[in-house]
This record gives structure tokens, sequence and C-alpha cells, in this order.
């Protein structure tokens, strides 16, 4: 009797360990993806042009993060997302990202990937869940410079721009076939429970405390825009 109690407590610690590891992982994902967009934006010269991110309606960041033990190569990567709404950035919602042709520059190395989700479009198959750049929504490389004011063609020339960040050097990214779908264990894990895709994107679940390093810095930058 004794021996299956330490039993059941051995594997209840071991579960609850697991469980604020893989909790740790995505809060670690959310802190890096900010950590990109600050990077980026703080040199305004060579980022995402300030009217380009002040008109997206979701942004999503696949950070690479080698030490952390989230890779992001050619062809596979984890990463989070949020909404614009009247009231601020949702809630994260997290995915993964796979297949698809990412463009000559990035080889086999290690990348950030931002991609920005530029009309209603766009973001319906975002809230989807589950769909293919390129075939379910359109996707181009984004423009990069302080302003695109000048250059009226990203306005129309898809529904998701994307970018990507190799070895501190960051440009529009080719990306065309990737299938992204909702990362389901990590946002059971964030959460304690299941969170629909859409739910956390249109605004229905609170955002966690654990989340502002990435809203917060979802809103500085869309503040600076707006005020501009």
């Amino acid at each position: 009797m004794k021996n299956w109690l330490v039993l059941c407590v051995i594997a209840l610690t071991a579960t609850t360990l697991a469980s604020a590891a893989e909790k740790n992982k995505a809060e670690a994902r959310i802190e890096a993806a900010a950590n990109v967009l600050n990077e980026i934006q703080g040199t305004p010269d060579k980022g995402i042009p300030e009217e380009v991110l002040g008109s997206a309606e979701c942004v999503a960041v696949v950070p690479s993060m080698l030490k952390g033990g989230f890779v992001f190569g050619a062809r596979y990567g984890r990463g989070v997302a949020s909404c614009r709404t009247p009231k601020g950035w949702t809630a994260p919602a997290f995915f993964t990202i796979k297949g698809g042709s990412f463009g000559l520059q990035i080889g086999g190395q290690a990348v950030d990937l931002v991609m920005l989700v530029m009309n209603e479009q766009g973001m319906r198959q975002l809230l989807s869940s589950k769909f293919k750049l390129g075939a379910d929504a359109s996707v181009a490389a984004g423009p990069v410079g302080r302003h695109a004011s000048a250059d009226t063609d990203w306005k129309m020339r898809a529904e998701v721009l994307s970018y990507s960040r190799s070895r501190g050097i960051f440009a529009g990214l080719e990306l065309s076939g990737a299938a992204i779908k909702q990362d389901q264990s990590t946002t059971e894990q964030f959460y304690g429970h299941d969170v629909a895709f859409k739910s956390s994107l249109t605004g229905e679940v609170e955002a966690p405390p654990n989340a502002y390093p990435f809203l917060s810095t979802l809103a500085k930058w869309a503040q600076t825009v707006a005020t501009k």
C-alpha cells in the first residue's frame, strides 16, 4: 500500500513538473516574440514601415530560440499571434507553421519570422486555425524601411505580408505553401484548458498577465504609429 502511494505521489509530481515546464516554454516564446519586435522596430530604417505595422489586423511572430529549445528552421516553427480590437490586442494564440518555400536567403539557417495579416479576408483565414499560405491566403514579401507611404503597392499585394531576420539581416520574405494551425498542446498548457483559436484572437478570452510582454510590445508600436 505504501509503495502504491509513493508511486502515485511520484507520478503526480512528475506530471505537475512537466506541466510547469511546458507553460514556461510558452511564456518564453511570448517573451522572445516581444524581443524580436522590439529589436526589429528599434532600427526603424531597416524595420517594418510604421504605416504597414499600423495597418495590420493581426501580428504573428515565430521567434528563433536555439538555446531555449524552440528552433525555427527552413520548414518548421512555433509562434504566437494576436489581433487588433477596439479594446487593444487580444490574448495570444499559439500556432505551428510547417512546410512551404521560405526563400533563398533562408537556406538552412534558423530565423525570426514575422507575419502581418493585413485585411479582413486574411484575418478570417487566421481565425480558422488551419490554413495554407498562398492557397487559402495570399502572401507576399513585406516592404522594409521607416516609411512606406510613397509605395501604396503593399496595400493591395496580399492578405499576409511576411518578413524574416537571419544573422542580423532583416528583409521581406517570399513565403508560400506553409501550413499554419493551432498549437493545441501549448495552448492548453498556457491557459490551463483548451481555448479555441478564434476565441483568443477575437477578444473573447481575457489575456493573462504573463501574456503582456508580447501584448504591451504590440501596443507600444501601434501607439507610435497612431500618433504620428
